[in-house]
C-alpha cells in the first residue's frame, strides 16, 4: 500500500492559492480514480482508491503547512506504512510552471512541508514536484506562494492536475521516470511545454 500525500493549507482562504497544487492535484486523482468519500482522520481528510493494481490511500492535511508532518506521520503509523512508499506532491518554485519532477529524497528547499514531514518521518520519501515558477525576488516568494494563481494560469494548473491523475497509477507502481515522461507529453500535447512565468499575482494583481 502506498500512501500518497497532497501539501496545502485548509480553509476556503486558501483553496485557489499556488501553495495548494498538491491539494488540486490530490482532488483530481481522487475523482478521476473514484475515491471514497474524503473523512477526516489523521489530523487530514482522507480516503483511499485502486490506482492500476495498486491499492493507495490519499491525504491532504489539515494542520496548515507547517505542521503538515503530524498529520503524514499518523497516517503512516497507523497503516504501517514504509516511508519510501510515501509520496508527497508538492508546489515548486525552483521548476517553470506547468513543469513536473520526481525524486526521493533530497533537500527540502525551504519549503514549510517537506520540512515538517522529514522532521516527522524522515527524508526518504518520494516528492512529486510541481512546479508554479518563482516571482525573481526573495523577497515576494511569501506573498507570491499564498496569492491564488491567476486567470491565465488555471488552464495549465487543471491539465497538470488532470495529468498527474491520468497517470497516477504509473506513480503507484514506483514506475516514476514513466509517470514523469507521461505527464511530460500530455502537457507539451496542450501546448504546455514553455509557459511563461506570470507574475502579476504576486504583487496583487491578475
Amino acid at each position: 500500500m502506498r500512501l500518497i500525500v497532497g501539501l496545502g493549507n485548509p480553509g476556503a482562504r486558501y483553496a485557489g492559492n499556488r501553495h495548494n497544487i498538491g491539494f488540486l492535484a490530490l482532488d483530481e486523482m481522487a475523482r478521476v480514480h473514484r475515491a471514497a468519500p474524503w473523512r477526516r482522520k489523521f489530523q487530514g481528510e482522507v480516503t483511499e482508491a485502486t490506482l492500476g493494481s495498486e491499492r493507495v490511500v490519499l491525504l491532504k492535511p489539515q494542520t496548515f503547512m507547517n505542521e503538515s508532518g503530524r498529520s503524514v506521520s499518523e497516517a503512516q503509523r497507523f497503516y504501517k506504512i514504509a516511508l519510501s512508499d510515501v509520496i508527497v506532491l508538492h508546489d515548486e518554485l525552483d521548476l517553470a510552471p506547468a513543469k513536473l519532477r520526481v525524486k526521493l529524497g533530497g533537500g527540502n528547499a525551504g519549503h514549510n512541508g517537506l520540512r515538517s514531514i522529514t522532521a516527522q518521518c524522515g527524508n526518504d520519501y518520494r516528492r512529486v514536484r510541481l512546479g508554479i515558477g518563482h516571482p525573481g525576488d526573495k523577497a515576494l516568494v511569501h506573498a507570491y506562494v499564498l496569492n491564488d494563481f491567476g486567470k491565465g494560469e488555471r488552464a495549465w494548473v487543471e491539465d497538470l492536475c488532470r495529468a498527474v491523475a491520468d497517470h497516477a497509477a504509473l506513480l503507484a507502481q514506483g514506475e516514476d521516470a514513466s509517470f514523469q515522461n507521461k505527464v511530460h507529453l500530455a502537457m507539451a500535447g496542450r501546448g504546455w511545454d514553455d509557459v511563461k512565468q506570470v507574475n502579476a499575482a504576486a504583487t496583487g494583481r491578475d
